[in-house]
């Protein structure tokens, strides 16, 4: 056969795989792998991507992929227990018609959604903001 030899893992990569085979050989298959292992295989994936870190250390390539573009856990935590953000807003109707603006909301996952206005009589946008807290889950 003509294969190709796998080539040698850079360092870092190595240490990462004796942790996690030390991990794997001490928890139940299927075990939620721990956060710090995630940052460095994250960290890695920068470095020498996605697949060269991913294949080696069998990890899931989307699951960390994700990583790569998502804010770190402990930074969405902390995101969502700030309590300089307002918990409940009211929306009230002006006494005159607005006539140009934009409306935003924003949910507790920082997921955004921005309308810009034209004339609003005769819209709901309680009705707007309830459906989108809806399809968010």
């Amino acid at each position: 056969m003509n294969e190709k030899p796998f080539p040698s893992l850079p360092e870092p990569i190595k240490q990462l795989q004796e942790q996690l085979n030390q991990f794997r050989l001490t928890h139940v298959r299927r075990s939620k792998l721990p956060e710090p292992l995630w940052t460095a295989a994250a960290a890695l994936a920068r470095q020498y991507g996605i697949y060269a870190v991913a294949h080696p250390l069998r990890l899931d390539y989307v699951g960390l992929k994700k990583r790569l573009v998502e804010p770190p856990v402990a930074a969405r935590k902390t995101r969502k227990g700030d309590t300089s953000k307002p918990a409940f807003v009211e929306l009230s109707a002006p006494r005159r018609s607005i006539q140009e603006g934009t409306i935003e909301f924003e949910s507790a996952r920082g997921d955004k959604m921005r309308i810009p206005l034209r004339v609003t009589e005769g819209r709901d946008w309680t009705k707007l903001l309830r459906a989108w807290r809806e399809s968010e889950g």
